[in-house]
C-alpha cells in the first residue's frame, strides 16, 4: 500500500480530513507525538529533547552539541523504520522526512488564504482577530523553518514538495478526501520494487546518520543499494582524518557495503567542522568585560570546550531559563545583578548547575559567601588557562555523578 503524508497550515480543516480519510481507507494516523515515542524508545532519549528538533528556534549551544542534528537523526530513523508497515498516514512534521526517492508515497499540503484561516481560528478556538493573526504567523514560520531545514526552501506550501496541495477555503472535505482516495489508486504511486529498495535505502542511511551522530559527527548520508555516501558541508582542518573516521564508522553499521565522503556546496564556508566532544559540558560564560570574555571562549574553543556568552546577569538568567547549561564561570562585578546575586538566583532555581566563580574584584568573604551558597570552586583573575580547564573539568565530572544519580 501507499504512504500517505499530510503537512498543513494550522486552522485549515485537516483535522476533519484525517479523519473522513481514515474512516474510509482504514489507513492508521501516525502523528509526530507518536514518531517521537518511537524514536525515544529507538535512543532512550527525553521526548522533549527529541520533539525540539522540529522547533524553529535551536539553542544557543547547538553549535557545539549538535542536539538538534542528533534529534533529527533518530527521529528521521523512526520515520525511516515505519514506511515497513503497511496503510500509514503520517500527519505533520516527521512526513517531510521520507526521501523523496522513496516514490510510493502520496504527500498531500492542506493550506487556504490567511482570512479563512483567522476566521476558522475565531470560530474554532476563541481567539480574537489580533490573537488568531498571531499564532497562525507563529506556526507558519514554524513550518517555514521546518522545510528551510531540510530543502533549504523558504514556501513551506510550495507546490514542487507535493502531489496534492488542496485549497480548503475552496473545496469541501468531502471532495478533498475524493481526491485522495482517486490518487492513492493510482499507479504511479503504488509500491514497486524499485520504490521498495529505495525505502531500504533510506532505513540505511537513517541507521548511518545515527551512528555518526552518536560519535559527534553532523554530515547529510544518502544509500543507495548497500553504498553509502557521505558529503561534508563544513570546512575542516584535517579533511583526510575526518573522511577516515567518518568511514570507520559507517563501514560497521550492519549492510553497509561500501562507502565514499564527498565535499558539500557548503564546504568553502568560514566555520569550521568540529566533531562534539560528548564529555565537555555545555558552559556558559557571564563576564561584563567583553574583549576578556570573548578571548576566554576562544582559549576554551582550542581546548575542545564550546560555549555560550553572557555580557551581565539580567542576561544569564534569561538565558538559563530558556537553555540548559550545566556550568557556568561567572564573574562578581557586572552592573545591575552582580554575580553573587545570579549564584543565588541560580542554586535557587537550576541547582544542578556547577559555577565557577571566577573574578578579579573579590574579597575572602566573598569567597565564604560564595562557596556558602553553592559556588565548585572560587578562582582570582588573572587565571592560568590549565587551571581553569582542570576545575571545569572536575566540574564537569561533579555534575555528571549527579545528574546520574538522579537518573
Amino acid at each position: 500500500m501507499p504512504v500517505i503524508t499530510f503537512f498543513s497550515g494550522t486552522f485549515c480543516q485537516k483535522e476533519a480530513v484525517v479523519e473522513q480519510l481514515t474512516d474510509r481507507t482504514g489507513y492508521r494516523p501516525i502523528t509526530d507525538e507518536s514518531v517521537v515515542a518511537r524514536a525515544a524508545a529507538l535512543s532512550n532519549w527525553d521526548k522533549k529533547k527529541l520533539s525540539a528538533a522540529f522547533e524553529p528556534k535551536t539553542s544557543v549551544f547547538n553549535k557545539f552539541t549538535h542536539e538538534k542534528e542528533r534529534s533529527l537523526a533518530w527521529v528521521r530513523l523512526a520515520v525511516a523504520e515505519l514506511l515497513a508497515e503497511e496503510g500509514l498516514l503520517i500527519d505533520g512534521f516527521s512526513g517531510q522526512l521520507i526521501s523523496r526517492d522513496v516514490s510510493h508515497v502520496l504527500r498531500v499540503c492542506l493550506i487556504a488564504d490567511l482570512r479563512f484561516r483567522i476566521e476558522q481560528a475565531m470560530n474554532a478556538a476563541g481567539l480574537s482577530e489580533k490573537a488568531a493573526r498571531q499564532q497562525i504567523h507563529r506556526d507558519d514560520e514554524q513550518c517555514a523553518a521546518w522545510v528551510n531545514t531540510l530543502y533549504r526552501l523558504n514556501d513551506p506550501w510550495s507546490p514542487g514538495l507535493y502531489d496534492i496541495v488542496a485549497p480548503v477555503d475552496k473545496m469541501e472535505t468531502g471532495r478533498i478526501v475524493d481526491l485522495v482516495e482517486e490518487n492513492l489508486r493510482s499507479e504511479v504511486i503504488q509500491p514497486t520494487d524499485a520504490s521498495k529498495r529505495a525505502a531500504a535505502d533510506f532505513v540505511l542511511a537513517a541507521r548511518v546518520g545515527v551512528a555518526l551522530a552518536k560519535e559527534g559527527h553532523n554530515v547529510d548520508v544518502t544509500a543507495r543499494d548497500g553504498a553509502v555516501s557521505l558529503k561534508i558541508n563544513q570546512n575542516v582542518l584535517m579533511l583526510g582524518r575526518l573522511q577516515e573516521e567518518l568511514k570507520e564508522i559507517a563501514e560497521k553499521v550492519e549492510g553497509v557495503e561500501s562507502v565514499e565522503t564527498r565535499i558539500g556546496k557548503g564546504f568553502h564556508r568560514a566555520d569550521i567542522y568540529r566533531k562534539y566532544d560528548f564529555e565537555m559540558p555545555k558552559l556558559l560564560l557571564v563576564d561584563d568585560e567583553r574583549e576578556f570574555v570573548q578571548t576566554l571562549s576562544e582559549r576554551l574553543l582550542m581546548r575542545d570546550v564550546g560555549s555560550a556568552v553572557a555580557y551581565d546577569g539580567e542576561s544569564a538568567l534569561s538565558l538559563i531559563e530558556e537553555e540548559e547549561p550545566e556550568v557556568m564561570i561567572l564573574d562578581l562585578k557586572m552592573p545591575g545583578i552582580d554575580g553573587i546575586e545570579v549564584l543565588r538566583k541560580v542554586k535557587q532555581t537550576r541547582p544542578e548547575i556547577e559555577v565557577i566563580i571566577l573574578t578579579g574584584h573579590g574579597s575572602d568573604e566573598d569567597r565564604r559567601v560564595c562557596m556558602e551558597l553553592g559556588a565548585f570552586a572560587y578562582l582570582q583573575k588573572p587565571v592560568d588557562i590549565d587551571v581553569l580547564s582542570d576545575t571545569l573539568k572536575r566540574a564537569n565530572e561533579k555534575m555528571k555523578r549527579n545528574k546520574a544519580a538522579r537518573s
